[in-house]
């Protein structure tokens, strides 16, 4: 068992879990293979951990695309307790989560790490992405710092039985926490969570726009540093 002090190389599975969490396209499918060699190479998991996700992997592999498409969209865009942008489970829709954001992205420039337009910095594969860039102990805390919320996802999505909770998982083990009992806030309702105002009402009220839609990750290349190299 790796102690605390001495936290694992994760810089290719976390770009692994990274994939595993975005939006499973036909990119995604075709990469598959390398991802769960990847995963083998590294071996920075418990074995147990290791083999539900390359159990997960052969999962998306068998399955037909618009199936695992539509599975994704059920476990993570219905609803907030499975969203996976992190700030939506710190702040929601308050005014704090902008200045959040705005640090977020901060942390990415200093590094030399540029999101393209339209991406959101907290979104779970961009930041990932971001830390398989850092040194291990600098990954390992920024992980730390999340850990709480990983953990919040990570219950809800065995709430719902989807194997994607292995990658929940991963990620608590890379952290160097354990999963633990959380309770849970009830979810709001599908219709009540995207609720648009009558006519003339205004804007939406709670600020979304529709759910269901792909977010692909994008780093642009500045200088010598850079993220999101293929596998």
């Amino acid at each position: 068992m790796l102690s605390f002090s001495t936290p694992p190389t994760a810089s290719v599975s976390l770009r692994v879990l990274a994939r595993l969490l975005s939006y499973p396209d036909a990119e995604q499918q075709r990469d598959l293979p390398d991802m769960e060699a990847a995963l083998q190479t590294e071996r920075c998991l418990t074995p147990e951990r290791q083999a539900e996700l390359v159990a997960l992997i052969r999962h998306l592999q068998s399955g037909a695309r618009l199936d695992n498409e539509a599975h994704y969209v059920e476990v993570f865009d219905r609803g907030r307790a499975t969203s996976l942008h992190l700030f939506e489970h710190v702040h929601g829709d308050s005014r704090e989560r902008g200045p959040a954001m705005i640090d977020l992205t901060q942390t990415y420039e200093k590094a030399g790490l540029f999101l393209a337009a339209g991406e959101m910095p907290d979104y779970l594969p961009v930041l990932l992405e971001f830390a398989s860039t850092q040194p291990p102990k600098e990954a390992r805390a920024l992980l730390g710092e999340m850990a709480h919320i990983f953990n919040a996802i990570f219950q809800a999505l065995q709430q719902r039985q989807s194997a994607y909770a292995s990658v929940l998982g991963a990620l608590l083990e890379l952290s160097g926490e354990r999963a633990h009992a959380v309770k849970l806030a009830p979810e709001e309702a599908l219709d009540a969570a995207w609720e648009e105002p009558e006519v003339f009402g205004g804007c939406s009220s709670k600020g979304q726009a529709k759910p269901g839609q792909a977010q692909a990750i994008h780093f642009v290349k500045t200088g010598a540093t850079h993220a999101g190299a293929s596998l």
